[in-house]
């Protein structure tokens, strides 16, 4: 388990402000523009070295490749599955709690115009992977930027549910079907980061309603289909090698139809990943510790609830981060809590929310609550 007998550690949510030169080629190469595919993979081996570098600088206790080849979180499979030859784009569709408020929405869509370059395409034929060299290449950066310790070292990677709801289906005859085969063909990336020495985090927004619940604000009907997914898809993997993060959408926005998260703790901890990470500090959702007076925590999971907004430039003080972190502590045990981030800070390449020279003196801001945690809780 990654918590800690001696004090909480560190960790961040995975994507991190890429370089704008990286940023431009791999938009040029997801559009199927002409890229030159040596110089943009040194490119991305750089940029994971000084990301792992930055990271550690400030003092996170476990870091990660930031996500550097990755222009977001959830399309980079249609790089590595089969289904999706056929690019048939699937518009983006608005989100319910912006239509409830038409003028802010017309507003937002501006904002973001350039995440909405980033094409989805639906799933059209049979799902296999055929990714093997790009997550080899993914370990093989980040195995050099780290050194030959791994134990503090995790790798993000889609799970099932979020590649459906990202990339539609069109070809199963059920969503059911659709999921089935994605589990088993991601089962072989998650593998191979495992067998690298890695931490696996499986990124799971679908599981908060995002899926498309029939009513907003409350789970989705197919959630224990998510899970389910999720559990074929790491059947071989130990549970204390897995973290999934569940978040509501990483935007600044109203998001005052996102599931509480009460509702959804009971299927989300039939998952097998013992780490879950989650939004805590943002203003919808920083109230959630309280639920943990009356959720018992199960007692092979722990913890790491986001201490950082990620849509905002305010830098938190470190004495509000070890409020936050103390309040975890009191009601699961000081050793299950590592202290994290809300979602990504570039959870898509381009469109970050907080300048790159500001997520570093938050996570700064982190490390040093943390520590001041750690002092209260062991004295």
């Amino acid at each position: 388990m990654i918590g800690s007998a001696n004090g909480i550690r560190t960790t961040h949510t995975g994507s991190l402000p890429r370089p704008d030169d990286l940023v431009a080629v791999l938009y040029a190469e997801v559009a199927g523009d002409p890229v030159d595919e040596p110089a943009l993979q040194q490119q991305v081996r750089a940029a994971v070295a000084d990301s792992v570098r930055q990271q550690r600088d400030v003092g996170l206790d476990i870091v990660n490749d930031g996500e550097m080849g990755k222009v977001s979180y959830a399309t980079y499979v249609t790089q590595r599955l089969t289904g999706y030859e056929s690019h048939q784009h699937v518009p983006r569709a608005g989100r319910p709690d912006a239509a409830a408020f038409p003028r802010y929405a017309e507003w937002n869509a501006r904002q973001q115009a350039s995440s909405f370059a980033i094409k989805r395409y639906a799933c059209t034929g049979p799902v296999a992977y055929v990714g093997h060299a790009q997550v080899r290449r993914d370990i093989d950066n980040l195995r050099a930027a780290v050194g030959q310790t791994t134990d503090d070292v995790f790798m993000t990677a889609a799970s099932p549910g979020v590649i459906a709801l990202f990339q539609p289906n069109q070809y199963y005859p059920s969503t059911e079907a659709y999921l089935e085969a994605l589990s088993e063909a991601m089962r072989s990336e998650y593998e191979a980061i495992v067998d690298a020495g890695f931490t696996l985090q499986l990124d799971c927004p679908d599981l908060t309603g995002l899926s498309g619940a029939e009513v907003p604000g409350k789970k989705a009907a197919d959630l224990g289909l998510r899970v389910a997914a999720i559990n074929h898809a790491t059947r071989n993997i130990d549970p204390d090698k897995m973290r999934m993060h569940l978040c509501w959408g990483n935007y600044e926005g109203p998001h005052h139809l996102d599931v509480p998260l009460r509702e959804i703790l009971p299927d989300v901890f039939m998952a097998r990943p013992a780490g879950l990470s989650f939004e805590g500090a943002n203003p919808r959702h920083e109230h959630e510790w309280a639920v943990f007076d009356s959720v018992t925590l199960p007692d092979d999971k722990y913890v790491i609830p986001g201490v950082l907004d990620t849509t905002t430039n305010y830098i938190e003080h470190p004495e509000l981060v070890s409020q936050r972190l103390v309040r975890y502590a009191h009601r699961v045990g000081r050793e299950r809590v590592v202290a994290g981030a809300d979602c990504g800070f570039g959870t898509f390449a381009g469109s970050p929310m907080v300048h790159p020279d500001i997520v570093y003196a938050k996570i700064g801001a982190m490390v040093e609550g943390a520590e001041l945690a750690t002092r209260e809780l062991w004295g």
